[in-house]
């Protein structure tokens, strides 16, 4: 369980110190994928193909996944307020610098330095919303930071095409230097002190998986479904204008469907993972699988490419959920360690996916890289159908000493 302490601040400033968490959440990853919507004009902008383009995306995650269990250890000491704002530093600077960049690699140096702050707050941020308000709401101010990721999805990463399309790719990273700014000064204003008293030492947390099979099932059924995903999702724009010769208005559009989709899928997940963890997983990966199928079938006209962007989207918001919950169900005892190394596994996926995708992509066509995606995610549906129902029963034993503060209430 997360450790709790005394909250002399109101109950007011909690739900707004929550607010201000998920805030941050949105503006770390629109951040991490914004590349995801601007490929097309940051390559060309800056002289590279579109695959090695994606390594924006595939650095951050590289930085974020695999330093992440070291840096929070490291600051176990440090006040969880003060961690926050320096990783809301970081970015600001970061995407400042990004915006100016008058070369491809500073912009790569750049990303890599933000992808540390990114994953560290992926660690740590869940748990300091949990921390801010009365014990009894700890599930909703959970369920509130991680709503974070469909707003990202809906408004974010879209409202970023719109922009490039609009003004450049550049001012699109320097709007996102202000936004970032302006949360830490929120961070600053709203979020009260915050001591750690949760996380553990870098060789605890790596024993984590070797003692805990159930976490370990996970970590791998995560792995595969995230490079998956996202060494698709990374080319979506390249392969609709390549299939059906798309505008930046469609992609945008299409975008903000696909995130609505992974709106109405966390929600539906919000209901059903209290039921069955597994069955939400098997179901939304399913639905994964079923949207790059239906993508490559029906992908080269726009109603088709809407109805398999609708599809994934959904079934992206059911697995993102249900994954965090499987995650934290595993290791209850444990809150900031079991998130460092779901951390380290997802961002490390994303960065390997972009980069693979980006080699299919430059060599066989973008076409290769959803084909890619329906491996991937095809062998975490397979996986978790063969190794669920025992890691289930033995999730559901731990869970019963200590309940998952993000399952109920």
């Amino acid at each position: 369980m997360v450790a709790r302490t005394a909250r002399p601040h109101s109950l007011l400033r909690a739900w707004l110190g929550v607010a201000v968490i998920t805030a941050s959440l949105f503006t770390f990853l629109t951040t991490e994928l914004m590349p995801v919507g601007l490929l097309t004009p940051l390559s060309s902008s800056l002289d590279v193909p579109v695959g090695v383009a994606a390594l924006m995306v595939t650095l951050y995650g590289v930085s974020a996944g695999l330093a992440v269990t070291f840096i929070v250890a490291w600051t176990r000491r440090v006040d969880r307020r003060v961690l926050l704002s320096a990783l809301l530093a970081v970015l600001t600077v970061g995407n400042l610098v990004t915006g100016v960049s008058p070369n491809f690699p500073l912009v790569l140096a750049t990303r890599l330095v933000m992808g540390f702050a990114s994953g560290v707050f992926w660690a740590i941020g869940v748990s300091m919303a949990m921390r801010l308000v009365p014990e009894r709401h700890a599930g909703r101010a959970s369920a509130i930071v991680m709503s974070g990721i469909s707003i990202a999805t809906v408004v974010g990463i879209p409202l970023g095409t719109l922009l490039e399309d609009l003004t450049d790719w550049r001012t699109t990273f320097l709007i996102w230097s202000g936004l970032s700014l302006l949360v830490f000064l929120l961070v600053a204003a709203i979020v009260p002190s915050l001591p750690s008293d949760n996380a553990v030492s870098v060789r605890e947390v790596f024993g984590l998986p070797l003692r805990n099979v159930p976490l370990r099932s996970v970590l791998i059924i995560v792995v595969l479904f995230v490079l998956g995903h996202f060494g698709a999702y990374t080319f979506v724009r390249p392969f609709l204008e390549d299939h059906t010769s798309a505008t930046p208005l469609f992609i945008t559009v299409v975008l903000i469907i696909f995130g609505i989709g992974g709106a109405a899928g966390n929600f539906i997940a919000g209901y059903t993972v209290n039921k069955s963890l597994r069955g939400s997983f098997v179901i939304g990966c399913t639905g994964l699988v079923a949207s790059l199928l239906l993508l490559l079938a029906v992908g080269d006209g726009k109603a088709g490419a809407i109805a398999a962007l609708v599809l994934w989207g959904l079934s992206f918001g059911v697995v993102q959920l249900s994954q965090v919950n499987m995650t934290l169900a595993a290791a209850p005892e444990t809150f900031e360690a079991a998130m460092s190394l779901n951390t380290m596994a997802y961002n490390t996926s994303i960065a390997l996916g972009a980069l693979f995708g980006g080699q299919l992509a430059d060599n066989l066509g973008v076409t290769s890289v959803v084909w890619f995606g329906v491996a991937l995610t095809a062998g975490s549906l397979l996986l978790a159908l063969g190794t669920g129902r025992r890691a289930s029963r033995a999730v559901a034993h731990d869970a019963s000493a200590a309940p998952s503060p993000l399952l109920k209430d």
